[in-house]
This record gives structure tokens, sequence and C-alpha cells, in this order.
């Protein structure tokens, strides 16, 4: 005859009160069931959130670009790509706008060919060198200076500068000798500033992102650090100089307190003397942003539809170095590495 079985207190068991029983709340098992369902509803609601704004971020920029497009085309014409404009009172009646357009280039090159030398160079000097360490911490501080530091105050600065009579042959000069601080040279110069910032951070953090073994994989066959520099590391990152260049003319066509500080915001490109390029360096003009300024309905130009055409051209200027970043960040790296 068997003898009856016991049942075995079992720590856990529910069935049988122990530390993790009925009587002392819920198991582990339980509660980490109860953790993921919390988890999981956060998890929800984060999602939620990011797509509610990413689309209101994608509507307001499709409400931009439709409403610039809409009013650009309106008033956008081939007459008013390819004439000058005219002094009047009433601007709605006289001129185009390629004094402006020729403006804007201007000094996207005069900016960009200051700025993508000095931003590049700074940022290799930093990552590849970077001693004395105070240095370098040093420049990295002044380029964020000038990242955070309005673009009126750079233009009264630059004002400050170019009215020095040593700075005489790069601003325009009045007959009596009177230096007025104000050319496409000199605005030209304070916009690069504007642009360093954004070209020495893509620059800085694409050459950061390099791995290590890169380097160390060129120094083993032989090269110098400078040779690493020119052939592995700037083909590497050209992606993020293209960004970064990008952006810094992006910032470049889009001010207008250094326009209207040290170019005079006037109609026409006015050449300082009859050289034909150093007479337009050194002369004053206009951009696309200080004519839609000037002509937009709170402006005094007293010509909104042609102002509405000329920011329709600058966002196309806009667009187009976007598109061109992305052709250039699509390029494959490995094939500059290997000619």
């Amino acid at each position: 005859m068997s003898t009856p079985t016991l049942p075995v207190d079992v720590p856990g068991d529910r069935r049988s009160g122990g530390p993790e029983g009925p009587d002392r709340g819920p198991s582990r098992a339980q509660r980490l069931r109860a953790e993921l369902r919390h988890w999981r509803l956060l998890d929800l609601v984060g999602v939620g959130a990011a797509w509610l704004v990413g689309i209101a971020l994608c509507l307001i920029a499709a409400s931009l670009l439709g409403y610039m497009f809409f009013q650009g085309l309106r008033y956008l014409s081939f007459e008013l790509l390819v004439s000058h404009p005219e002094a009047s009172l009433d601007q709605s009646q006289s001129g185009g706008i390629l004094d402006p357009i020729l403006g804007t280039l201007i000094m996207l090159v005069i900016g960009t060919a200051i700025a993508l030398p000095l931003a590049v160079g700074a940022a290799l000097w930093v990552v590849e060198y970077g001693k004395p360490a105070w240095l370098a911490r040093t420049v990295e501080s002044a380029i964020e200076v000038i990242a955070g530091s309005p673009s009126i105050v750079i233009a009264i600065f630059g004002l400050a500068i170019f009215q020095l009579p040593l700075m005489s042959w790069a601003s325009f000069t009045a007959d009596g000798g009177a230096v007025f601080g104000r050319s496409f040279l000199a605005a030209g110069a304070m916009m690069s500033l504007i642009a360093i910032p954004s070209i020495f951070t893509a620059t800085r953090e694409a050459l950061l992102s390099i791995p290590n073994h890169l380097r160390e994989a060129s120094y083993a066959l032989g090269k110098t650090r400078w040779s690493t520099i020119r052939s592995v590391l700037l083909p590497s990152v050209k992606p993020g100089v293209a960004t970064g260049t990008a952006l810094g003319m992006g910032r470049i066509a889009g001010d207008t307190a250094i326009i209207v500080v040290l170019l005079g915001a006037t109609l026409r490109i006015d050449p300082s003397h009859e050289t034909p390029v150093l007479g337009t360096l050194t002369g004053t003009g206009s951009t696309l942003t200080s004519y839609v300024f000037n002509n937009s309905p709170a402006g005094e130009g007293q010509a909104a539809t042609k102002a509405y055409a000329a920011a329709f051209v600058l966002l196309l200027v806009v667009l187009g170095l976007n598109l061109l970043v992305d052709v250039v960040g699509r390029r494959d790296p490995s094939r500059d590495l290997q000619k």
C-alpha cells in the first residue's frame, strides 16, 4: 500500500503562498509584462508624435514652396530677368531684376571662395593636428562665436574695417578721398564669416567619422600625414564638405543685413571705376534679398509683384544648391580613392 505524497512547498509557487505567491503581490513575470505594456504605450505615443511633427514640417515646407511658386510664376517673365532695374519711385512699372541676380551670383562666388579654404583648412588642423590644444579649443570657440553673432553685428564690424584708409583699395571711394567702406569685396568678405561655421562643422564631423584604421593603413604604406590628408581623407569627406558649403552658400544668398550695410543695396550695379572686373568688385550694387526687401509690400518700391518674382528666383537658386549637394553627396568616395 503506497504512502500518499504530500505537496511540496516550492518557493515562488502561487499555490504555496511563497514569497512570490498571491498574498505577496504579482510575480516577476507579471511585473515584466506590465512594464512592457507600459513601454509599448509610450513607444506608440512617441512614434505618433514624431509622425505629427514630421507631417507638420512637410506641410509648412509644401505651403511655403507652393505659395512662392504660385506667386512667382504669376509675375515672372523673360523680360523681367534680362532687363536692368531703373530708378523710379514706382518700381512696378520700371526695370527688371538682372542686376540683383548678377549681384547674388557675385556674392556667392566671393563669399564661398574665401570661406571654403579657410573652413576646410581649420577643420583639418583641429582634427588631424590640434596642437597646441589650447589654440585648437580657441579656434573652435571663435567659430562658435561667429556662428552665434547676428549678421548686423558682423556688418557693422566690417564697415568699421573697410572704412579705414588702408582698405580704400577694396571699397567705394569718393572723388575727395572719403572711403565709404561699401563694395562687393567688403560684403563678400563679411559674408564668408557667416558661411565658415557651416562648412567647418560639416567638415569636422566628416573627419571624425573616418575610422582610424584608414589613417594607420596609409601610414603603414609609408605615406606622410599630409599625403594621407590629401589622398585619403579629403576624398572621403567630400560629401560632408559639399553639404556644409551648400548650407553656407544658402546663408550668403539669403542674408540682407550685410548687403544693406556693406553693399549699399542700390538697384543697379555701380562700378567704382572703368576697370571691368576690379571696378565691379569695388563698386556697389544689390542682390535678390535686398531687392525683395525694398519692393515687398512693406518696402518703399511699391512693386510687390516683382518682389514675388525675385523671391521665386532666389528660391530656385537655393533649391539648385540643395540639388547640387544631393548629387555630390551621392558620389561614392571610393572612386576618388581608387584614382
